[in-house]
């Protein structure tokens, strides 16, 4: 009988880790199709018989049933994803290059480690990033041609104004933003405010990209008299959306849930149920980034948090800003230490057809966090 019990015993511990893991389960597989940037390759891509890459191999087990389907129905959409995914990291990295978090990221399929399993600003950055990364890439990839099932968006035609007509190849932003929806939402599960924040944040990233379509013309006369021209419309630069991202970060809603009375989301949840932990402020537009939990520091390495610290960082110590010594080294302080460097410089162009340059070397300063 005591070995029974003990057996009862074992056996409703393992129920209860089981059902407490599922219960995290939004958390642990939110971005988990990130990890297809470090492992898409020609070795684990299956190919149709043009060669267009259709899917992950099964083994990976990075994509949901419902995204490998995707995939499937949408031939040569996989490289613009993993494209899309590639522009964001960089993009993000490149916003947050003088910021305690600089956004790193790992070679496992968790690319932006622990950051993901909270709340905070730099959570919803990188999800509104990555969202907007795969819609700017599979809007791009329709009007190139390189994805079987879209095209340009040829919806815009006849005549736009006194001078000038609709016609050429647009971007196709609605499919961008209709399969990035499908795709990048599907892995999110649960009814918590952990998946109305990032499902919100999602969208947001989505919205910047479609609202900076830019029009584009071309002239047509004699000469180049511009006497009639033809427009369409074209995606913004990465960079634009990722300026706008972050300046949406800068400014970034604390939220709770509308009903205060539960701890729970209704079973029909939507983004919209989401208001300012402040009642004093106001309400997060769709292109605002939300978040509901408070940032850590990232000065220190913590491996609960994730975070690497700042140590070994390179300041400026002359700035009183973000990328000063004082701020982004908290306080340690920091060493100086000079190093040469070698440059290419004085180049010149000899016809016909080769470019000679010397080599020049100079003493550069850098000041690095303790």
């Amino acid at each position: 009988m005591r070995s029974l019990a003990l057996l009862l015993g074992v056996k409703a511990a393992c129920i209860l880790l089981v059902s407490s893991l599922s219960g995290t389960g939004a958390v642990n597989n939110s971005g988990r199709w990130w990890g297809i940037v470090n492992v898409a390759s020609s070795s684990n891509l299956l190919t149709n018989s043009k060669n267009v890459q259709l899917v992950l191999d099964p083994s990976l087990a990075l994509l949901s049933r419902r995204q490998r389907r995707l995939i499937r129905q949408n031939p040569g959409i996989l490289h613009a994803i993993a494209a899309g995914l590639h522009t964001a990291i960089k993009e993000c990295k490149w916003q947050f290059r003088n910021r305690r978090w600089n956004c790193p990221t790992t070679h496992s399929p968790a690319v932006f480690g622990k950051i993901v399993n909270r709340g905070c600003r730099e959570t919803a950055f990188v999800f509104a990033i990555t969202s907007a990364g795969v819609t700017h890439a599979v809007a791009r990839s329709c009007s190139e041609g390189a994805i079987e099932s879209c095209t340009c968006d040829y919806r815009r035609r006849g005549p736009g104004g006194p001078d000038w007509h609709w016609g050429g190849c647009s971007d196709n932003v609605d499919f961008g933003r209709m399969f990035s929806r499908e795709f990048v939402d599907s892995s999110e599960r649960g009814r918590d405010l952990r998946y109305l924040t990032n499902l919100h944040n999602n969208e947001a990233g989505r919205m910047t990209v479609a609202s900076e379509m830019r029009q584009e013309c071309k002239c047509h006369g004699m000469s180049g008299s511009c006497t009639v021209r033809t427009c369409w419309m074209r995606l913004p630069s990465f960079r634009t959306v990722g300026d706008f991202l972050k300046d949406r970060f800068d400014g970034a809603s604390r939220v709770v849930y509308a009903n205060k009375g539960s701890n729970r989301a209704s079973h029909r949840a939507d983004p919209r149920h989401l208001e300012p932990e402040n009642p004093a402020h106001k309400p997060p537009s769709a292109m605002d980034l939300v978040y509901f939990e408070k940032s850590p520091n990232f000065c220190s390495n913590n491996g609960k948090t994730g975070t690497s610290g700042t140590s070994g960082r390179t300041c400026n110590s002359s700035s009183p800003g973000l990328d000063g010594c004082e701020l982004l080294c908290c306080g340690r302080g920091f060493k100086t230490r000079t190093e040469s460097v070698t440059e290419r410089c004085h180049c010149t162009f000899h016809w016909c057809c080769h470019v000679s340059c010397l080599n020049c070397t100079s003493t550069r300063t850098l000041h690095q966090c303790l």
